[in-house]
């Protein structure tokens, strides 16, 4: 369960409460909670990079920016052997970057009670086409992708961990389509904030350090070894990172 309420909202009462009657026995796991309100795009992050560590069959209710209004319906959607329940407001399209292997429109008094109800339903065996009717299309929201311009890569932030260290949408592979065997220098925000090379952990930089790291999703994290980067630097999802070649002087009164 992936929700944007506070620990002690009394919304997990309910809906557990709810999942607990009809489905006695079931595992209820908090996979994430207190996401930003309305923030589809953080839960989606959270959510792709965390549901295939579930067991096949697992069914993930999505309850941020849920309500189903201005035309978006409420969804279970299969993919990859796993179900996802939530509202059609493109979340699904940045979770799996892929269709679905199917999907069927419920409805039911609330979100709760539908929620709770197809979930058990699911655990208990039903197939999707008993569950609501199928739909060929679903909302997609883009992803924020990293653009190559020539020797230069330009991303940004797009999830800031629990350490404050700065996540971007840089991966590997793209990195290394440009600067494999070259010099090059990371800036976070602005040329004032940068980094060489790539390290392994965070310990391979003195204390206070700026370090650039691939973490284990194969994204390339921005970090201050034994401090909060984020909180020093005014960083914040949408901040801009920039990979230019090391030789590549930096523009006057420019920020990069």
């Amino acid at each position: 369960m992936t929700t944007e309420w506070k620990h002690d909202d009394f919304y997990y009462g309910i809906i557990k409460g709810k999942l607990s009657n009809l489905s006695p026995g079931t595992a209820i796991i908090d996979n994430a909670g207190n996401i930003p309100a309305f923030d589809v795009a953080k839960a989606a992050f959270i959510i792709r990079n965390t549901f295939e560590n579930y067991p096949e069959g697992s069914v993930h209710l999505i309850c941020v920016h849920s309500e189903a209004a201005n035309n978006r319906e409420y969804l279970v959607v299969k993919a990859k052997n796993h179900f996802f329940i939530g509202a059609d407001n493109g979340i699904f399209n940045l979770i799996l970057n892929s269709e679905p292997d199917e999907a069927v429109k419920i409805s039911g008094l609330s979100e709760m009670d539908i929620f709770s109800k197809t979930a058990a339903a699911l655990i208990a065996g039903k197939q999707l086409s008993e569950l609501g009717e199928a739909v060929s299309k679903i909302n997609e929201m883009m992803p924020l992708r990293a653009a190559i311009d020539k020797d230069t890569i330009s991303g940004s932030v797009i999830f800031i961990d629990s350490y404050g260290n700065a996540i971007s949408n840089i991966t590997r592979e793209v990195f290394l389509r440009v600067f494999d065997n070259r010099e090059f220098r990371i800036m976070l925000k602005s040329n004032r904030n940068h980094a060489d090379h790539i390290s392994e952990k965070y310990s391979d930089v003195e204390v206070g350090d700026i370090l650039a790291r691939f973490n284990q999703l194969d994204l390339l994290e921005i970090a201050i070894n034994g401090a909060n980067i984020s909180e020093l630097l005014s960083i914040e999802t949408g901040s801009t990172v920039r990979i230019d070649s090391a030789n590549k002087p930096a523009e006057p009164n420019r920020l990069f």
